[in-house]
């Protein structure tokens, strides 16, 4: 679950350190050095966190997939892949290249992108296809005439509602055997594509909030000896995002000059699909802080 922002926010609570131990010198006062490398870490922790406004979106992942059919091979362009949520958008990093349908089939999938997206509808994907599709029948390959409207997009309709905090793979199957029509005998084909579109969600998430909601902190939800972390908004709100089904450990660190003692909760299940509300976190009792 940790990812680059996390291993930035190490090298920065490195280098932290370094110049904290670099001050050794000026400061007699060791309360103050060990209070300095502690604000480190506290910001190292709060870096590798999940942005609030990342909580707010839900994350789509769209493959190709195909139903077998009786042919060598079919080719298919794909230069583009656009989602539609009131406005178009095309997918981040789309992979544009030339897929052969026939090899992914048999739980093989190829995928196209993905993007960020607000709660809401989505309404609807759109293919667009290049001019470069070809058929492999007995040992040849030939050229896919395709309709220049399917070169500006393909539609699919899809009409789901996507949830902040679920990461979604929506699937497009691509039936080969129906789309490719002899133009009768001429010996030539042509791709008229006929694709099913379905949304899978892929993770959960979990929700919450902290008493005071003003205590600065960080909430962490912990299986076995993985983590994930963010912190809460300006209404005490948090919401820990992209959680595979499991049973979690949610534990909320106040900050060291907040004098407040951390505050746990055992077996928040995570369920694929949903967004679980692990309550409110009340910080009570102040925590125990030695003397240096």
């Amino acid at each position: 679950m940790f990812d680059l922002v996390g291993v930035l926010s190490l090298l920065k609570t490195v280098k932290c350190c370094i110049l904290a131990s670099d001050t050794l010198k000026k400061y007699k006062d060791m309360r103050k050095l060990f209070r300095m490398v502690g604000y480190c870490l506290m910001a190292g922790l709060i870096l590798s966190s999940c942005d609030n406004d990342d909580s707010k979106m839900a994350k789509i992942k769209v493959s190709l997939v195909d139903a077998p059919a009786d042919y060598e091979s079919v080719l298919v362009d794909v230069l583009d892949v656009k989602v539609n949520t009131g406005e178009w958008q095309s997918l981040e990093n789309v992979e544009k290249k030339v897929y052969d349908l026939l090899k992914l089939t048999n739980g093989e999938e190829a995928l196209l992108g993905e993007i960020e997206l607000p709660e809401g509808e989505l309404q609807e994907v759109r293919l667009v296809l290049g001019a470069n599709n070809k058929l492999g029948v007995n040992g040849e390959e030939l050229d896919l005439d395709t309709p220049s409207a399917m070169q500006s997009g393909l539609k699919i309709k899809i009409h789901s509602q996507i949830v902040a905090g679920v990461t979604y793979n929506l699937v497009l199957d691509f039936d080969a055997a129906k789309s490719i029509v002899k133009a009768g005998n001429s010996g030539k084909y042509n791709l008229k594509p006929v694709i099913r579109a379905k949304m899978e969600a892929m993770t959960g998430a979990i929700k919450g909030v902290i008493d005071p909601v003003e205590t600065e902190c960080t909430v962490y939800a912990i299986v076995g000896t993985d983590s994930i972390s963010t912190y809460p908004n300006e209404a005490g709100e948090f919401l820990i995002r992209a959680l595979e089904a499991d049973t979690y450990k949610v534990v909320v660190i106040p900050t060291l000059e907040s004098g407040l003692g951390e505050v746990a909760k055992e077996n928040v299940e995570v369920v694929v699909g949903e967004i679980t509300d692990a309550g409110t976190f009340t910080f009570e009792t102040p925590a125990e802080t030695a003397a240096f």
